[in-house]
């Protein structure tokens, strides 16, 4: 398919709610493959359609302890959630940042695959702080409107300083280092 480019913000499709899929046709599958080979190259573990400007309801997820396909979701919601737990974040629409924010300690999800087949799931961890961070995404939400301060978000050092981690926790999230301190205006908090 094709890797497209990333929107960062403070581009407006980021802030915007993504619109419910009537069916799953070629249109949205090309799509779908077309996150999935955008996330990958960026080296991510999720993104979301509107990080690629399109405003339709289509996630994708892939762990990096899972070698197989990376998991498409569409028209996905989270129907319940449990507990509470402070979590690193990170997001390719927010380059150069981390943030340490709460998220639930596990959820129950539905939505449909690329089949068009319900999938209902209990997700905990890593998988449940994924589809919580890109849900949110099609909702016009960041990882930054759950921070309780800036201090809170820290600056990434340059990617030549990083050490060959991976990507982090927190779906979309590249890899992180240590952290400086300067904050910009863009990245306030809602």
């Amino acid at each position: 398919m094709a890797v497209l480019p990333i929107l960062e913000l403070p581009h407006p499709a980021l802030r915007q709610r993504a619109r419910k899929v009537r069916k799953i046709g070629p249109k949205t599958l090309r799509l779908a493959y077309d996150l999935i080979d955008t996330m990958r190259e960026a080296g991510g573990l999720g993104l979301a359609a509107n990080q690629i400007g399109s405003l339709q309801r289509v996630i994708v997820i892939q762990l990096p302890e899972e070698d197989e396909e990376a998991r498409i979701y569409v028209n996905p919601e989270i129907v319940h959630r449990e507990g509470q737990r402070e979590v690193e974040e990170g997001c390719l629409s927010v380059p150069g940042y981390k943030g340490f924010i709460n998220r639930s300690v596990w959820v129950k999800f539905s939505a449909l695959d690329h089949t068009s087949k319900t999938v209902r799931l209990k997700a905990e961890e890593l998988l449940a702080q994924a589809l919580e961070h890109e849900v949110d995404h099609l909702n016009g939400i960041l990882y930054l409107d759950h921070l309780e301060s800036h201090d809170k978000l820290v600056k990434i050092e340059p990617e030549s300083e990083q050490t060959a981690e991976g990507p982090q926790p927190g779906s979309d999230a590249a890899p992180a280092a240590e952290a400086a301190s300067d904050t910009p205006a863009s990245l306030k908090v809602r």
